[in-house]
C-alpha cells in the first residue's frame, strides 16, 4: 500500500496525462518497482536464486531491469520505462524521474561498487547512460541521450558526453 501511495504521488507530479488513480496499475514502472521490492526481499536474506528469479520475471513483464541489490529511495518514477537498466550497486535518492532507455550501469572496468549514486530530485532523460561509480548531485537534470562518466555537482544540467 505504501508503494502504491508513493507511486501515485510521483505520477500526479510528473505525468500530465494521468486522469484516474486506477491507471497506476497500467504503468510498467509501478510493476517494475513491485517486482524489485519482492526480489529485494529475497536478496537481503541471501536467497539469491529466488531474488534473481523474480527480477527476471519482472524484467520480462515490464522490459525494465532493476537489480535487487540496488538501493532505491522514495517516489522513483519510471515513465515509458522500456529498456531501463539499474545495476546492482546503484543508489537512487528520493523523487527521481527516469525515462525510457536509461542505463545506470558500470563501465566493465570496476569491481565492488561500480554503479552510480543518484541524488534527490534528479531527472534523467530518455536514452541517457550514466556509467561507473560516480555521484550525481541533487536537483540535477541529465539530458536525453547524454553519456555521463564523471561526477555531476548539485543543480547542474548536463547534455551530450560528460566526461
Amino acid at each position: 500500500m505504501k508503494l502504491y501511495r508513493e507511486f501515485l504521488e510521483s505520477v500526479k507530479k510528473n505525468d500530465p496525462s494521468f486522469k484516474n488513480k486506477n491507471e497506476i496499475f497500467l504503468y510498467p514502472g509501478f510493476w517494475a518497482l513491485v517486482f524489485y521490492r519482492f526480489s529485494r526481499f529475497f536478496y537481503l536474506r541471501n536467497y539469491y536464486f529466488w531474488s534473481r528469479f523474480w527480477m527476471e520475471v519482472g524484467k520480462r513483464l515490464t522490459s525494465i531491469e532493476i537489480h535487487p541489490g540496488a538501493k532505491i529511495g522514495k517516489r522513483l518514477f519510471i515513465d515509458h520505462g522500456f529498456g531501463v537498466v539499474i545495476g546492482e550497486t546503484c543508489v537512487i535518492g528520493n523523487d527521481v524521474t527516469i525515462y525510457q532507455g536509461v542505463t545506470l550501469g558500470g563501465t566493465g572496468k570496476e569491481c565492488g561498487k561500480r554503479h552510480p549514486n543518484i541524488g534527490n530530485n534528479v531527472l534523467i532523460g530518455s536514452g541517457a547512460k550514466i556509467l561507473g561509480n560516480i555521484n550525481i548531485g541533487n536537483n540535477v537534470k541529465i539530458g536525453a541521450n547524454a553519456t555521463v562518466l564523471k561526477d555531476v555537482p548539485n543543480g547542474k544540467t548536463v547534455v551530450g558526453i560528460y566526461k
